[in-house]
């Protein structure tokens, strides 16, 4: 880690500027000129959490409770439709499920919408019913 590098107050940046993404404000400059911004291979061998969201059920605590082995939801996601791509709880990407490899019974995902540098992706309102 950098001398001087506090990840507190690091943290409290990133989530400064996730909030301030919110507003319908014009975007604002970047604070230092491009050639003195920090180099990203310091990063590239970061882990992050990368997940693909199915689909959603709501459901009362009593049903909830009522489940067991064998049961199914149903969820909101609907076969053939897109599902999200969630890095780090942050929508990055959609795509579809695929079967990569039958014998190994192995799904992937072939991404058809990938959210650009700088922006995200809107989280989809609930499909269910």
């Amino acid at each position: 880690m950098p001398s001087g590098f506090d990840p507190a107050a690091a943290l409290a940046a990133a989530e400064a500027a996730d909030d301030d993404e919110d507003d319908d404000e014009a975007p604002v400059a970047p604070a230092q000129p491009v050639s003195e911004r920090v180099d990203l291979d310091l990063v590239m061998d970061v882990p992050v959490t990368m997940q693909v969201v199915l689909g959603s059920a709501t459901m009362t605590v009593a049903n909830i409770l009522k489940l067991g082995r064998g049961a199914v939801v149903k969820l909101d996601t609907k076969v053939g439709e897109t599902v999200d791509v969630v890095v780090n709880g942050r929508i990055v990407a959609r795509g579809e499920i695929v079967v990569i490899d039958k014998e190994e019974q192995r799904f992937g995902i072939t991404l058809t919408d990938v959210a650009k540098p700088g922006s995200k992706l809107q989280a989809r309102k609930s499909r269910a019913a």
